[in-house]
Order: structure tokens, then sequence, then C-alpha cells
């Protein structure tokens, strides 16, 4: 394992523990150590996973948008385990890896254009605490994505503030995935007086 998660994981066992540890493995090169942690209660990663699965494999949205605001969700919350995997999973599916590295830093980046600098702003305005989306900004993304893809951005987002939460809570941190796939680093984020401290790296 290689970080110092606050639950120590455990082994994941029986037919499910099995299928997991392959599919892990022929997809990562690893069982994640976030796997061994939410092994300790089966049901719910089981849940967690089926959740996210049937997320995932929504398809109103663009894969590049939806790329951009789950890592900039991650980002803004502060969970370094989702944006390197976020990154690694960019560059395995032929996404836009030079604009997916640059997410972190999106408000200071030129890369993006105004719907993608649209969506990664709905991500965070949607992991502030109370949320923070204007009638302005979602009425602009309505406009220009229709209500099925903004449903999906919103499912998306939310989805990906539970599971950075609960990794950051749980001590779950990057494993490195990007790094192993010699990516570039991440760009730094830029701190504010409004938003989490900075995730610097792949390897934070």
């Amino acid at each position: 394992m290689t970080t110092q998660t606050r639950i120590p994981p455990t082994e994941l066992t029986g037919v499910f523990g099995t299928v997991v540890k392959v599919a892990a493995r022929r997809m990562l090169g690893q069982v994640p150590d976030s796997m061994g942690v939410l092994a300790h209660h089966p049901a719910l990663m089981r849940a967690s996973m089926g959740i996210g699965r049937k997320i995932e494999a929504l398809d109103e949205l663009d894969d590049n948008l939806a790329s951009y605001a789950v890592m900039a969700t991650a980002a803004y919350i502060g969970c370094s385990w989702c944006l390197d995997f976020n990154y690694y999973k960019a560059h395995n599916e032929r996404l836009d890896e030079a604009k997916a590295r640059q997410v972190p830093a999106w408000r200071e980046a030129s890369v993006f254009t105004p719907l993608e600098r649209n969506v990664m702003e709905y991500a965070e305005a949607m992991s502030q605490t109370p949320p923070a989306v204007t009638d302005e900004l979602s009425a602009a993304l309505l406009d220009e994505l229709g209500p099925a893809a903004l449903i999906e951005l919103t499912a998306k987002v939310a989805f990906m503030n539970m599971s950075s939460r609960m990794n950051l809570a749980l001590g779950i941190h990057s494993e490195g995935y990007a790094d192993a796939c010699a990516l570039p680093p991440l760009a730094t984020r830029a701190t504010t007086t409004d938003a989490p401290a900075e995730v610097v790296g792949s390897a934070s």
C-alpha cells in the first residue's frame, strides 16, 4: 500500500472481492487503498461502485466536459486521489490530456473555451457550502448543453463531491497513477481565501 489511510485497508475476500481485485489490477496495475478501506463495509462498497458505474456510463454530456468537471470538483475539494485518477483516466481514454492537466489552474489557464470554463465554474459553485450556483450560470449552461446534459453534469459533480469528501475524511490520497504513466505534473491550483488548499501535482 502506498498511502497512510485513517482506517487500515483490509483484504478483499469472497467472489466479489476476487472480481474487484482482478478488475482493479487489469485497469490500474494494483488494488487501490480506497478499495481496501471500503472492503470493511462490502455493502456500501457495492452500492458506491454500482452508482459510480451507472453515472459514468451516462452519455448526454461530452466526455471532455465531464472530465474537466469532475477534475475541477476534485481540485476544489482537495482530493488528490480523485484528481490523479481522473487525469490518468483522461490519458487512458484519449481525452485532451493537455487541457486536463491544466484543470486545477483553469481560472488562470488560457486553453479553455468559454463553455469549458462555465462547466468548471459550475462544478466549483456546486461544491461550495452552501452551493453557490447562480440563475445566470445555470441558464447559460442550459442554453449551451440542453437539459439532459446539464442534469448529467450536476449528477457527476455531485457524485465526485461524495467520493472526494469520503476520501479526504478517510485519509485516502493519490497513489501515483499519473506518475506511473509518466504524465507531466498537474498544474498547481492557485489558493484563494475561499478555496481549499492547493493540490500540487499528481503525487500529492
